[in-house]
């Protein structure tokens, strides 16, 4: 008994160890917080239609808030200089998809699968790792639990 606890021990420390470091941003921003004031997902990242992708949320929605809150924190004076100079904070995507493989956001959320499914506990992070797996084995594991489509034209067909 005592072995295995210490095997588990060995191996909850090694997958800690490797767990992926979040990617740098160019403006630092706290999902957490921003939930924790109430906002949804769907406040911030809009999906036009037909909704197929979801956005990132423009500079100017942004300074929306920005404009009266929090203007000395230091996110939000880079935000400004992105502002100040009409430019789009170019956001490093935590994940991607290759593009050779057709997703929608528009189907996902119809179905009920919520942004956390796949992007994980967004809401409780101040920095976003990779924390599911969007390889076609995770994505396929995830169709078989929710009793979703395996045919690989379902996702490696566009659709028009």
């Amino acid at each position: 008994m005592k072995g295995a606890f210490a095997a588990l021990v060995v191996f909850v420390a090694a997958a800690l160890a490797y767990a992926p470091e979040p990617p740098a941003q160019p403006v630092p921003f706290g999902h957490k917080q921003h939930v924790s004031l109430g906002l949804k997902c769907a406040d911030c990242h809009t999906a036009p239609d037909p909704g197929e992708v979801m956005t990132f949320p423009s500079v100017s929605k942004c300074m929306v808030c920005h404009r009266t809150i929090k203007t000395d924190a230091p996110g939000v004076l880079a935000l400004k200089k992105y502002a100040a100079a009409n430019e789009e904070v170019p956001w490093v995507r935590v994940y991607q998809i290759p593009s050779w493989v057709y997703f929608s956001h528009a189907v996902h959320t119809d179905a009920g699968v919520t942004c956390d499914s796949c992007h994980g506990a967004v809401a409780q992070r101040d920095r976003l790792a990779k924390e599911t797996d969007l390889s076609m084995a995770g994505c396929m594991n995830c169709h078989r639990v929710r009793k979703a489509t395996l045919d690989c034209a379902g996702c490696h067909e566009a659709k028009s």
